[in-house]
C-alpha cells in the first residue's frame, strides 16, 4: 500500500505535469469500464460498484467463496471505524509501568500476548507499549555480559548466566517501553492501517473525547477484517457465545452479538430497533432497564424470553441465562420478574494490574474516571 503521507514532488496536477500519461490513464479507465460491463452488465457506475454487483451475482464472476469472501470484506473496510473492530475497555490487557520484570514475564506468559498496553496511574494515562522480545532481548543481553565476565575456568554451557538478571527490575528502569498510536473511535480502519505502516507501530490505544481509553487496536485486528479470524498455535478454542442448555434455557456470554443470539435461539428472539443502539446482550439489557443489573437479576427479555444475570460487577455483566417464556417454574414454585439484591463485591486482587478493568478497579477509590460517559 503507498504511503499517503507522501507527498508529488510536482505540485501541479497530475494531468498538467504529464499530459501523455493522463491520456493514457483515461484511456485505461474507459477500457476497463467497458470491459466490466461487457462482462457483467452494469450501465453506469463506479469500477467499485460494478465488482460489488459480479460478486453478489449468483457464481460470483468465477470467484470461489474465499475469494468473494476477501473481496467483499475489502469493499466493506472503507466504510468500517477503529471503533468497529477495538478490542474493548474491559478486555485491555495492560501493565504498569513500575511492574517488575519478573512479574512481567508472568504476564506475557499467561496471556500470550506479543504486545501490552503500558500505562502510569490509571489505564487512561497509557505511555506506550512493551514488546516481548524487547524483554527477551534484554535478558539475553545481560546473562550474556555475565556470562563473559565469568571465569574462564568455569564457562558457561550455553554462553548465558541466567542467575545475573535483575527479574525485580521495574520495566520503566530497564527502558522497555515503546511508543504506541492514539486514534479516535471515529478514525476509518484504512486510515489507522496506512499510519501503523507508516510508523511501523502496530498497536494503537482508542481514546474518547476526554482523552480516556475506550480499547485497543491491533495490526492484527485489521487484517483479521479481510481474512477472517487468525488463530495461532497460542490461540485457545473458546466455546459459542451461546449455548443452549439441557433443560432448554440457554447460557449466554454478556458480550455475545444479537445478531449471533437471534441466529442460534431463533427469530422470537427478536430486540426490534435496539440494535441500532447496541449490539451485544449486556448492551441490551441495560438499554432494557436503564441501567447495569446486579447478579441474581431477572430482566424481561424480547417476546417470551427472561434473562437471569449470573455474574456480573458494579461495571458490566459477564454471563447470563436466557429463558424461554415470560415465568418459569423453578423447583414446582412460580417465579416472576423480580430484582435481586446485589451481591457482595469481591475482594480486588493482589497481583499487579493486568487487565483494563483490574487496573480501573484499582485507582477508582483514589481518582475518577476521566470518561464519564462510560458505564
Amino acid at each position: 500500500m503507498s504511503n499517503p503521507d507522501q507527498s508529488n514532488p510536482d505540485q501541479r496536477p497530475a494531468s498538467e505535469a504529464d499530459p501523455t500519461r493522463s491520456a493514457t490513464h483515461n484511456a485505461g479507465d474507459r477500457w476497463l469500464g467497458r470491459t466490466l460491463r461487457t462482462l457483467f452488465g452494469s450501465k453506469v457506475g463506479s469500477i467499485r460498484a460494478d465488482l460489488r454487483t459480479a460478486l453478489e451475482s449468483a457464481g460470483a464472476a468465477g470467484f470461489s467463496p474465499k475469494e468473494s469472501a476477501m473481496l467483499r470484506n475489502i469493499l466493506s473496510l472503507r466504510e468500517r471505524r477503529v471503533a468497529d473492530v477495538m478490542v474493548p475497555r474491559a478486555d485491555i490487557i495492560a501493565v504498569q509501568k513500575s511492574i517488575a520484570l519478573g512479574d512481567l514475564l508472568k504476564v506475557f506468559a499467561t496471556q500470550a500476548h506479543s504486545r501490552l498496553v503500558v500505562y502510569d496511574d490509571t489505564l487512561d494515562d497509557a505511555i506506550g507499549m512493551v514488546h516481548i522480545r524487547d524483554l527477551i532481548a534484554l535478558m539475553t543481553a545481560r546473562a550474556a555480559e555475565a556470562a563473559a565476565q565469568a571465569s574462564e575456568q568455569q564457562p558457561l554451557p550455553t554462553g548465558l548466566d541466567l542467575k545475573a538478571i535483575d527479574l525485580s527490575m521495574s520495566l520503566s528502569t530497564a527502558k522497555l517501553v515503546r511508543e504506541i498510536l492514539f486514534a479516535p473511535p471515529s478514525m476509518p480502519v484504512l486510515d489507522l492501517l496506512a499510519k501503523m505502516q507508516t510508523t511501523r507501530i502496530h498497536l494503537a490505544l482508542v481514546v474518547d473525547e476526554y482523552g480516556g481509553a475506550d480499547g485497543v487496536v491491533s495490526i492484527e485486528d485489521i487484517v483479521e477484517q479481510i481474512v477472517g479470524d487468525i488463530a495461532d498455535e497460542h490461540d485457545e478454542d473458546t466455546p459459542p457465545g451461546v449455548v443452549r442448555q439441557s433443560d432448554g434455557s440457554f447460557l449466554a456470554d454478556a458480550r455475545a452479538s444479537l445478531e449471533d443470539v437471534t441466529t442460534i435461539i431463533g427469530a422470537e428472539f427478536d430486540v426490534g430497533d435496539v440494535t441500532q443502539e447496541v449490539d451485544t446482550l449486556a448492551g441490551y439489557v441495560a438499554t432494557r432497564i436503564g441501567r447495569v443489573p446486579v447478579r441474581g437479576e431477572l430482566v424481561p427479555g424480547p417476546g417470551p424470553f427472561e434473562l437471569e444475570i449470573l455474574d456480573a460487577d458494579p461495571r458490566r455483566v459477564k454471563k447470563l441465562k436466557i429463558y424461554r417464556g415470560l415465568d418459569k417454574q423453578n423447583g414446582g414454585r412460580h417465579v416472576t420478574w423480580r430484582q435481586a439484591a446485589p451481591a457482595p463485591p469481591s475482594a480486588s486482587p493482589s497481583s499487579p494490574p493486568v487487565t483494563g478493568e483490574e487496573a480501573d478497579k484499582r485507582s477508582s477509590d483514589t481518582a475518577p474516571s476521566k470518561s464519564a460517559h462510560r458505564p
